[in-house]
């Protein structure tokens, strides 16, 4: 599972709900959210 910092808990969670996304610079990611507050997180070069 994928990990990414949540900026509102301050330290990092596992993502929940990941989906592959392409950045415009067709550079991989992962985006979701995090379990405990809810609140978009975001890991870049994941693919």
């Amino acid at each position: 599972m994928a990990q990414a910092y949540c900026v509102k808990c301050k330290k990092k969670v596992e993502i929940q709900n990941p989906r592959q996304v392409t950045l415009k610079n067709k550079r991989p990611a992962v985006q979701g959210v995090c379990p405990k507050c809810r609140t978009k997180v975001f890991r870049i070069g994941k693919g």
